[in-house]
């Protein structure tokens, strides 16, 4: 068995460097690598290309990469609650490719399969499709897309072992799994890693040829985007 275990979230993100596309899994708050996150700050990398679904909010998530002017471009199908992402958008700082959410991950997916385009009638008729190529099919139009190329996919996982199977918990099993094996080099943050043979072969949702570093994570905030509760009676 190859471990892909490293010691440290600096091991794990060893080779990153700037102008580098990185993927990023995670859906508003739910499912983000956080320690990841945290580290690519520290590090003060720039120029970044993002491909993940939003960039969280303002003070957490990918939004402390925006703070720092350390993403150039962003991927996204949605600007969400994040303030300095719109603002960064409409002053034009921020480079942002706004696609369809069910195209970006297609796009993730064909990657990680590896198709370099597919076909989809998501978008055919605005401006997602300008400059594209388009084909009907049965009487239906479509509009190519291309495979994402990215450098590095970083994940987050409740559970995963020393061979780097992944298990997800709930929502967080959102643009994640799809995210791994679609980069170069597919680094796995996890709340819990396990020696080999702990994980039910059943109940592995990624296996570990996807894989190619695992660490573990701490201190984990799991915050919520939009906390809404009904009142005390």
């Amino acid at each position: 068995m190859i471990s892909k275990k490293v010691n440290s979230v600096k091991e794990a993100l060893r080779g990153i460097e700037d102008d580098m596309t990185i993927m990023v899994g995670g859906f508003g708050l739910c499912g983000i690598p956080e320690n990841a996150i945290a580290h690519l700050v520290h590090l003060g990398i720039k120029n970044l290309t993002c491909i993940s679904n939003n960039a969280g909010v303002d003070d957490f998530g990918l939004g402390l990469l925006l703070q720092g002017k350390q993403i150039k471009k962003m991927i996204s199908s949605y600007v969400g609650e994040n303030e300095e992402f719109e603002r960064q958008m409409l002053s034009g700082e921020l480079e942002v490719e706004l696609i369809p959410q069910g195209t970006l991950a297609e796009r993730c997916r064909a990657a990680q399969s590896g198709f370099p385009a597919f076909f989809t009638p998501a978008g055919y008729g605005t401006e997602v499709a300008e400059g594209k190529e388009t084909r009907e099919f049965n009487g239906k139009m479509y509009v190519l897309e291309k495979a994402f190329e990215a450098d590095i996919a970083i994940v987050k996982a409740w559970k995963g072992d020393e061979a780097g199977n992944l298990i997800f918990n709930g929502t967080a099993r959102n643009f994640n799994p799809s995210m791994c094996g679609a980069a170069k080099i597919t680094i796995a943050e996890v709340e819990e890693l396990v020696p080999l043979g702990t994980l039910d072969p059943n109940f592995i949702h990624i296996p570990g040829i996807f894989v190619q570093r695992i660490f573990q994570g701490d201190h984990y905030q799991k915050r919520i985007e939009q906390r809404t509760v009904r009142p005390r009676v």
